[in-house]
């Protein structure tokens, strides 16, 4: 339920928002299939976090309203973009931790302490997970040698696992469930998000080692319309170029949407396939 504190509602609009309110993120669709599902019984309104992320930032909820965050899993944490939207967002309630908040992760495989992390950024906004999810979903991260997209029997098998958890998990969320953590964290979740972690923060969320084969590329400008952070420099007709600022996810998304496989991530992409949601 909507509720208008201002007489003047294009003010309002301006500076808050009131509802039940999903913030997501995906990259190659698996999250946004699985928020999909979850906005679809729930009746949540949905907000991309790239498009939020240029906003203020500012919400207002009312008593009873959920707060849900529905992301896919990198390096075993959340997205650099997902941790920086919730540094940046204010949230305004009476009662903050009166609302229900749960979290869903997808993942090609285990998800670490991913759910540590979030609920640490959440923490300082006066939030906490009252419940937390993974899914696991087709893998799309191919940045490192021995990582690679799945087979299509092994996708099609976890497309299927994955409906049937996320009816589960979704039903639990919309009854406001506390205390439910079915998470795929490992055998070793320390060494995952904090060891391997950070070096996938330092070292392999980086956009310089993207280039695209000319050969291939029709200069189609998909890569550029899908990224999700504008980190490309290009368009129908132009060779696309990627900006180097310091603000690539390696989510991605252009490699896979690339209808022609022109693009490559260094030497590490050689071979392998592609992956986005259908």
């Amino acid at each position: 339920m909507l509720l208008m504190k201002f007489a003047n509602v294009s003010i309002l609009l301006q500076f808050t928002k009131f509802l039940y309110m999903i913030f997501y993120f995906s990259g190659t669709g698996n999250t946004l299939w699985a928020m999909r599902k979850i906005a679809q019984i729930t009746g949540e309104e949905c907000f991309s976090i790239p498009t939020e992320i240029n906003k203020e930032c500012k919400y207002t909820i009312l008593k009873d309203e959920r707060i849900g965050f529905v992301f896919p899993v990198h390096g075993w944490r959340p997205p650099k973009i997902v941790r920086e939207f919730i540094k940046k967002m204010t949230i305004n309630s009476n009662n903050l931790k009166s609302h229900y908040c749960y979290a869903l992760c997808t993942a090609g495989d285990d998800v670490g302490m991913t759910m540590e992390y979030l609920n640490k950024d959440l923490a300082e906004k006066g939030l906490y997970t009252h419940s937390t999810f993974s899914l696991k979903m087709p893998e799309s991260y191919v940045g490192l040698p021995f990582m690679d997209v799945d087979t299509k029997e092994k996708e099609i098998q976890k497309k299927r696992e994955a409906a049937i958890m996320l009816q589960d998990f979704v039903e639990k969320i919309y009854d406001r469930e506390r205390g439910i953590n079915i998470l795929h964290r490992s055998n070793w979740p320390w060494i995952n998000s904090k060891v391997i972690g950070e070096i996938f923060v330092k070292w392999l969320i980086t956009d310089k080692p993207f280039h695209v084969n000319t050969e291939k590329c029709v200069k189609c400008g998909i890569c550029a319309n899908v990224c999700p952070v504008n980190d490309i420099e290009g368009g129908l007709g132009k060779i696309p170029q990627w900006k180097h600022q310091d603000i690539c996810l390696a989510c991605f998304t252009c490699y896979h949407h690339c209808p022609h496989h022109a693009i490559e991530y260094g030497r590490r992409t050689k071979g392998k396939g592609q992956y986005f949601f259908k």
